[in-house]
């Protein structure tokens, strides 16, 4: 079975992400939340959004996100609980973010990387799996532990 993997870019990350989609489209199995047409107004905080819920929601095991740094779109991510997107420009970084931190979404710079560097980043994310080794297990465990607090924080100063 193919791994499921929801990608989008804004304009910054249009032409990349097209490209990427076309090549990987055999091996994985891509859905392309846009944008479907190149708008130099569009904006990432839209399309990372979606690719953040396609993870959540359970039908995209992976999500691909690329800007132009690959910086807004990881920052509004991770703003939706429970994804772990990160910015990778180098493969290690792509697979140890996977193996030791369960990253869940893997962000792009196109205006950063090629597209060739842009094919391995995604390939070794995607064929990453998270060590379930005590010590990863338990950063893992400290960092949701964080998201649930810090959301509960919010809800108790959002009433006040």
């Amino acid at each position: 079975m193919k791994l499921s993997v929801a990608i989008a870019a804004d304009h910054g990350g249009f032409a990349l992400k097209n490209e990427l989609a076309a090549r990987l489209s055999g091996r994985y199995d891509i859905e392309d939340l846009g944008a479907h047409k190149f708008d130099p107004e569009d904006d990432y905080p839209d399309f990372a959004v979606m690719v953040a819920r396609a993870v959540i929601s359970g039908s995209a095991q992976h999500g691909v996100l690329v800007c132009g740094s690959g910086v807004g779109a990881c920052i509004a991510a991770n703003k939706v609980p429970g994804i772990r997107a990160c910015l990778c420009h180098d493969t290690y970084s792509s697979h140890q973010g996977v193996e030791h931190d369960n990253m869940n979404v893997l962000c792009l710079g196109a205006r950063v990387v090629g597209f060739e560097l842009a094919v391995e980043l995604v390939v070794t994310f995607l064929e990453a799996g998270f060590t379930r080794e005590q010590a990863y297990q338990r950063r893992l465990e400290k960092i949701m532990a964080i998201e649930r607090n810090e959301l509960r924080w919010e809800e108790r100063n959002d009433k006040s």
